[in-house]
């Protein structure tokens, strides 16, 4: 039986590489991803919102946020939502309503009923465009998409998200990260 020996230098040196290799992974060298802000939430493309006008059934029903970043009110015409938190929204609206001589002391209530989506790319089974739930992580994401895939990285993610004012961010994110509405995650391939 012949026995091939491994040189200690080439054990050396193949560990090196490995190390090197693992350094360069995809997405190894971003930043991590600052968490969510407690502050209120801000509105933005793609979410659903319920606008309830108080004794005024006529007025109340279901908006989108448009591409554009406003909804379409009746009576009122286009009114800006994106980047307003609902109170925002829900004061704006009362004082159209009253400065146009509408309705004499309106009471507005805004929520929101569905999120903008988030988008799960690369390394997953299903890769696309699922519903935001609040509380969602980068695991229950990659789970709503189906699993990683065998060559996925799976203990980290990168991400693009829009920071509320119309700037992204990107970074890194762990498993357990909380997501945020509108959030693009990436998955990445492993070398080996």
């Amino acid at each position: 039986m012949f026995s091939r020996r491994v040189h200690p230098l080439g054990a050396c040196t193949l560990a090196t590489l490995l190390a090197l290799l693992a350094g360069c992974a995809p997405g190894s060298n971003l930043p991590p991803l600052p968490p969510p802000t407690n502050t209120a939430y801000r509105l933005g493309a793609g979410d659903q919102l319920r606008v309830l006008t108080y004794n005024e059934l006529q007025l109340s029903n279901t908006f989108t946020v448009g591409d554009n970043g406003q909804i379409a009110f009746p009576l009122i015409g286009t009114i800006p939502a994106m980047g307003l938190t609902t109170n925002q929204l829900e004061t704006d609206i009362a004082g159209r309503l009253a400065s146009k001589g509408i309705l004499n002391h309106p009471s507005i209530s805004v929520e929101v009923t569905q999120y903008r989506p988030i988008f799960v790319l690369g390394e997953v089974s299903h890769p696309g465009q699922y519903p935001y739930i609040p509380g969602m992580t980068t695991l229950s994401a990659v789970a709503l998409a189906g699993g990683y895939t065998y060559r996925a990285i799976t203990g980290y993610a990168g991400a693009v998200r829009n920071n509320g004012d119309s700037q992204t961010v990107e970074g890194q994110l762990k498993r357990d990260s909380l997501l945020q509405p509108g959030d693009v995650i990436t998955i990445y391939e492993r070398y080996f």
